[in-house]
């Protein structure tokens, strides 16, 4: 065995819970550092919800960016503390288990995999946004002037990548983690040649940022509510930064690699994806064209606009790259986190769902679990597109406190006297030092702000009748109380590591 090998043996962080190695060590520094963009996805998020945020509170909804990533910030810095000293599968699951409780964790990592699997089918349906803009055949149903030919469509494209995703997460991580490079190599240089061609073709200044532009009169709430609901299009797109560190058990020195990765994902996502987003509104030929705030138009029509000659067509090519890797890891999150619970016999078929194939070093059974799961969640979207939205909705919701249940039993801890161990300043690992009992209580506020701003039942965002209206708190309360009357009949009474991954006592 090489000194490298013993090296990552020993600085896995592994021994804090008892699991022998069985995945396959090989995602180097950019591979760790792009499965944290590929999640977060500049162009995936920006393409997709800028409509939203444009149509609810007008060109001002881009202050919601800047306010994202400070909440989002906190939460990251708190993860990077945590991914110095647990980098392991399933992090989320993991960490709110050791902070602080078998029923936190369980709780986390049950909201965690459902909202994963949700956020894969949701993503997936944004090719039908790009690829019939890039050649009418990729509409193959009707012409997409039917009632349900959009909605059909989208559901043919996005269960074709949900293939490709589950067969290449089945091969293997070397492969999930090349194509994903490369996409995101593809992405990062796609997504700043958009900002600075946007950049040169600016029609006005950024006075238009400071001005309401009349969003939000006549209501009760004005602006300020108009701007809270247009801020869900940002809390939507920065988050899964935490997929770095749940790739921690196939990663070179992860201690040191995780944490600077979760940085690096989430500022270089915040400069690039904001610079796209405030030059699109400045180039943008006519604020008042309705095409820009439609689900049709939005950014991309921006972009077709504004590129000259066959660059339109590029960009948007460059977009399904971005959709496709972005489905990629979301689909790589989702086995890693049922990988983690099913060695801990956490999930029914935990022995199964937990088998590591001995030629691709690899769990294949959660690769096709979650892509059969995800692709008939799709269907929904045929003839209950709200349904639909609300369900995804719900899945950045849930993320959100999973997330909290890992900020908030952190945060006890600190006030216990108990966090940051020792080890880590020590040992030259990322710590927060004396900063971190601060930014953890903005970690915490944040994530309980954001999670009641999302869940708040909005007509407008949500629909009637009233169980979609309340959606956020009638399905979460489903989704949590089905899993946790599992866990309390069943569940709790076997959980525990399985023997086929228990470390080697000496």
């Amino acid at each position: 065995m090489t000194k490298h090998t013993d090296v990552n043996r020993t600085d896995s962080g592994m021994e804090h819970f008892g699991y022998r190695e069985s995945l396959d060590r090989g995602i180097g520094k950019f591979g760790s550092f792009a499965a944290g963009v590929s999640y977060i996805s500049i162009l995936t998020g920006t393409f997709q919800l800028f409509y939203f945020g444009y149509s609810t509170a007008g060109p001002a909804y881009l202050w919601s960016w800047p306010m994202v990533l400070v909440g989002q910030l906190a939460v990251a810095l708190c993860f990077m503390e945590l991914a110095a000293k647990y980098p392991v599968a399933g992090s989320v699951y993991n960490w709110s288990k050791q902070l602080g409780s078998p029923v936190v964790g369980w709780s986390a990592g049950w909201l965690m995999l459902t909202a994963s699997i949700l956020t894969l089918a949701a993503v997936v349906l944004a090719l039908q946004l790009n690829l019939p803009r890039l050649w009418h055949g990729f509409q193959i149903v009707g012409d997409g002037t039917g009632a349900y030919d959009f909605a059909t469509n989208a559901v043919i494209l996005g269960t074709t990548l949900i293939v490709f995703t589950t067969l290449v997460n089945a091969l293997g991580v070397r492969l999930m983690a090349m194509i994903n490079s490369a996409g995101v190599f593809i992405e990062l240089i796609a997504a700043c040649l958009i900002a600075i061609i946007l950049a040169l073709h600016i029609k006005r200044g950024p006075a238009v940022f400071f001005s309401t532009n009349g969003y939000g009169g006549g209501t009760s709430s004005g602006f300020l509510g108009a701007f809270l609901v247009a801020s869900l299009a940002s809390g939507y797109v920065m988050y899964g930064f935490d997929t770095a560190s749940s790739l921690g058990e196939e990663t070179v020195e992860p201690r040191r690699t995780a944490p600077k990765a979760i940085l690096r994902a989430i500022l270089a996502s915040f400069v690039i994806g904001g610079a796209i987003l405030v030059f699109a509104i400045m180039a943008a030929p006519n604020l008042q064209d309705p095409q820009i705030g439609s689900s049709s138009g939005g950014l991309q029509y921006i972009v077709e606009q504004v590129m000259w000659g066959p660059l339109g067509k590029i960009f948007l090519a460059c977009i399904v790259v971005a959709v496709t890797v972005c489905s990629l890891a979301v689909h790589t999150a989702a086995i890693r986190l049922t990988f983690a619970m099913a060695r801990d016999n956490a999930l029914p078929f935990g022995e199964k769902l937990s088998r590591v194939n001995p030629d691709t070093q690899t769990p294949i059974a959660p690769a096709i679990v979650i892509g059969v799961i995800a692709a008939l969640i799709l269907v929904i979207n045929i003839g209950q597109p709200k349904i639909f939205t609300v369900l995804t909705s719900i899945a950045v919701i849930m993320i959100y406190l999973a997330y909290l249940m890992v900020t908030g039993p952190q945060l006890l801890k600190r006030l216990r006297g108990q966090w940051p161990p020792a080890d880590l300043a020590a040992g030259g690992y990322f710590s927060m030092g004396r900063w971190g009992l601060a930014v953890n209580i903005v970690a915490v506020l944040w994530g309980a702000g954001m999670a009641l701003n999302l869940a708040w039942p909005r007509e407008s965002v949500y629909g009637t009748p009233w169980y979609n209206t309340w959606g956020a708190f009638a399905y979460t309360a489903v989704i949590m109380g089905s899993g946790l009357l599992w866990y309390g009949l069943k569940g709790r009474h076997h959980i525990g590591t399985l023997a086929s991954h228990a470390a080697d006592r000496v």
